[in-house]
């Protein structure tokens, strides 16, 4: 199964640029299968078995997908927008629009609330396979280094009782409405978020992060400190949209953390070594001889960023030692 999880990633991938590059001609069944040496009707079957849903869909829903977030984010006619991402006519778009979203492009225009966005299908993604990634090739050097970071507010669903990316959504997707899917494609349709590479990046959850609030009532980790894991994004302190339901709204005070870094890596190969690496750089950091702590005070947050094509860096929040 895994040559097709790979061949579904490749196809996912194929789908965006062509569509951020405007050439819709080249998203079919047929150019696609050629491009991976089957027969359409095999894909279309491998498809809908990896991703539980047709290869038509998907496209439908990525298409509007980025014709959302142009009507969100630019002033352009609803015609032009609705041409560029493969809709025949302003009617077609609207109807399309409305059955996924339940507005109109107009309506959604004037108020544009969360909804929730097709994402992009990742059956790659190694902590959603519950394997914690694979591969231990070589990692580079992990840097340290502190940070100040400004005052901003975090939207995010949390959990009290898990551990880890992959029980973290098994655990949430128990709960109507917070499953990965579901969360993650309403955070897509957020605009201003403060990590969002907007749309360069190698998928749709840029901007997207996982945190740990220090909390009592949280689940103790593996150093000993009780926390909550969080999903969500950070916004600017003037953010005053609308909260989706399930979610929580922070308010993050200015702050000090301690950064540990790693840079690009390969995540087929590398991903395991790397997450080794930063354990133990964070396992063995001297804080006494920096003259900082852990800031274990409630409501604190630890964020944690995991962008192959950037970096992968733990967050931790500090303070100076008495």
């Amino acid at each position: 199964m895994n040559q097709w999880h790979r061949h579904i990633q490749t196809i996912s991938r194929e789908v965006d640029n062509c569509i951020r590059e405007k050439k819709d001609e080249k998203i079919t069944l047929v150019t696609l299968a050629d491009k991976l040496g089957y027969s359409p009707a095999y894909v279309s079957r491998k498809f809908r078995q990896v991703s539980g849903m047709t290869l038509r869909a998907y496209l439908q829903g990525r298409r509007l997908a980025f014709a959302l977030k142009e009507l969100r984010d630019s002033g352009r006619g609803i015609l032009e927008i609705a041409l560029d991402y493969g809709f025949s006519s302003h009617e077609a778009f609207t109807r399309a629009f409305k059955a996924s979203y339940g507005v109109t492009p107009s309506e959604y225009r004037e108020h544009p609330a969360p909804v929730v966005l097709r994402t992009v299908i990742s059956p790659l993604d190694c902590y959603l396979l519950e394997n914690g990634g694979w591969g231990n090739g070589e990692a580079d050097e992990v840097k340290t280094y502190f940070v100040t970071i400004p005052a901003h507010k975090f939207l995010h669903i949390r959990n009290y009782e898990s551990i880890g990316y992959w029980d973290f959504w098994q655990k949430q997707a128990l709960i109507p409405g917070q499953d990965c899917e579901t969360v993650c494609g309403l955070l897509d349709s957020i605009g201003n978020k403060l990590d969002d590479l907007g749309g360069a990046g190698s998928d749709s959850g840029s901007g997207q992060i996982m945190a740990f609030l220090n909390t009592p009532a949280g689940r103790i980790c593996s150093w000993g400190i009780p926390l909550a894991e969080c999903y969500g994004v950070r916004l600017p302190c003037d953010y005053c949209g609308e909260v989706p339901k399930g979610m929580v709204l922070t308010d993050v005070p200015e702050g000090e953390y301690l950064v540990f870094e790693h840079g690009p890596f390969d995540y087929e190969t590398q991903n395991g070594a790397v997450e080794a690496k930063i354990e133990k750089a964070m396992a063995e950091f001297d804080y006494p001889a920096s003259g900082y702590e852990l800031d274990l005070t409630e409501g604190r947050l630890f964020y944690f960023f995991h962008d192959t094509e950037r970096y992968w860096k733990y967050i931790r929040p500090v303070k100076k030692s008495r």
